[in-house]
């Protein structure tokens, strides 16, 4: 059975940061895509960024440029979020994501149950 459980969440004010982790079990995340996702309260589920796992390239979209950056550590079977310079609007639900292949195309096969960031002003 296949688990994707992230963890790291929690309360920080503005500016301040927090790592997100997304542990894998019954999936090699070195063999996969990672993705992470966020839904903010009453907004659509949005993609933030995206690693290959077949050459590291990770693809940014808009609101993840500049502040967030992912990581991996294979031999913890993890995925890592960096989350800097965070804003109020940064208060989501976070997601990490496994695509089918080892780059970031066509379907995603899991989904974890996300964790909680809330960000103060």
């Amino acid at each position: 059975q296949v688990q994707l459980e992230e963890s790291g969440g929690g309360l920080v004010q503005s500016g301040g940061s927090l790592r997100l982790a997304c542990a894998a079990s019954g999936v090699t995340l070195a063999y996969h895509a990672v993705a992470w996702f966020r839904r903010a309260p009453g907004k659509d589920r949005e993609l933030l960024l995206c690693m290959n796992s077949s050459d590291g390239r990770t693809f940014y979209m808009n609101s993840a440029k500049g502040r967030f950056t992912t990581s991996r550590d294979n031999v913890k079977n993890t995925v890592y979020l960096q989350m800097n310079s965070l804003k109020p609007e940064d208060t989501a639900d976070y997601y990490c994501v496994t695509y089918h292949g080892s780059t970031c195309e066509g379907n995603t096969d899991y989904w974890g149950k996300g964790t909680l960031v809330t960000v103060s002003s």
